[in-house]
């Protein structure tokens, strides 16, 4: 289609962008065929950074993989690292503690949000605006320093356990996530009044990117690319884990699936993921943080197991196979960006 808007004479080129480019936000190459500056075909190449975590599963045993899951998306670290645990409950049997669910909540809604504020705060210098970007780190300092106080780490977080959780929120921690749940909901506000509104903004967003319906079966597609297409799908409301079936929240959509549109959505899932944060605080209940008896060498039964969570990029999945041994053969991770690069291909042709 896009070979249609050249004309017979005009001549192209090949750049390639990456694979290390400000733009980027990572270590990808771009190859693409450009007429001016319009793009013809572009192709994605992935791999300058793979780091081999699912070959390392196989070389260690269950509990020694706490540290790779935390790396595997380090701005979901804590989705991640909890996940994993829950589905190695799911898979043994183990009941989780009441105030441990509470605080794994709270913890993963929070780094949802920290999730967000990079992408908010990095996107706007991309398309032309500083102030936006001090304002969302300011923001994003406040969840760190709160997610410190339980983990010890401020990016790549080993909290979960098989069983629970590593350390009690005590009442420091719950007053500063109740002290940000406040600043935040009247920050939200201003990002909407600086940035939603902002004319400069909105022409350089809306019918842009636009990313065609099909998409979503063609590539498997997940997260807030699928949402700004209008379909509400969620592992948390969808395949509830944890105790996310006790929360109220809503999966915001839009139809446009344009860039304007997924920015929305995520404006809108920050403040979702705000109202489950506030929920867990009033409701949550005292007790342990782990469960009593958790074996101290893990070994399942033999057999095969899927289980997914909701990260900030969308279905994150974990197929793990099991040979009865304390050493999985087989951790295979489906994580939801690597998806969403392939699509690349046919969303960036005509731009």
């Amino acid at each position: 289609m896009a070979e249609l808007l050249l004309a017979e004479d005009q001549e192209t080129y090949y750049l390639n962008m990456g694979p290390q480019h400000p733009s980027t936000h990572g270590v990808l190459r771009l190859r693409m065929h450009l007429a001016g500056e319009q793009i013809i075909s572009a192709e994605p190449i992935i791999g300058y950074s793979h780091r081999a975590h699912e070959k390392m599963a196989e070389n260690r045993n269950y509990l020694q993989f706490y540290p790779n899951t935390g790396r595997i998306d380090y701005l979901s670290a804590m989705i991640y690292n909890v996940g994993y645990c829950q589905a190695m409950e799911t898979i043994l049997g183990i009941q989780v503690p009441e105030r441990a669910e509470f605080l794994r909540i709270i913890a993963c809604e929070l780094n949802r949000i920290s999730s967000h504020l990079l992408w908010f705060g990095t996107y706007l210098l991309d398309v032309g605006g500083i102030t936006p970007f001090l304002y969302c780190f300011d923001d994003r300092e406040q969840v760190l320093n709160a997610l410190d106080m339980i983990s010890g780490s401020r990016l790549t977080y080993c909290y979960g356990r098989i069983g629970g959780v590593t350390l009690d929120g005590d009442d420091n921690f719950l007053n500063a996530v109740d002290k940000f749940c406040k600043r935040f909901r009247a920050r939200l506000k201003e990002y909407h009044t600086l940035v939603t509104e902002n004319v400069i903004f909105r022409r350089r967003t809306i019918g842009v990117g636009y990313m065609r319906p099909e998409l979503m079966q063609t590539y498997s597609l997940s997260g807030p690319c699928i949402r700004a297409m209008g379909f509400a799908r969620d592992v948390r409301r969808d395949e509830p884990y944890g105790i996310y079936d006790r929360f109220e929240f809503k999966i915001p959509t839009r139809t446009e699936s344009d860039c304007f549109a997924r920015y929305m959505i995520r404006c809108e899932e920050m403040e979702q993921s705000l109202s489950i944060v506030e929920q867990a605080l009033s409701k949550i209940p005292s007790g342990p943080v782990m469960a009593e008896k958790v074996p101290k060498k893990i070994k399942p039964a033999k057999g095969e197991h899927y289980f997914a969570v909701e990260s900030a990029r969308g279905h994150f999945g974990m197929f793990i196979v099991s040979d009865g041994s304390a050493t999985p053969y087989r951790i295979h991770l489906r994580t939801p960006s690597f998806a969403k690069l392939a699509s690349m291909r046919e969303v960036l042709v005509g731009t």
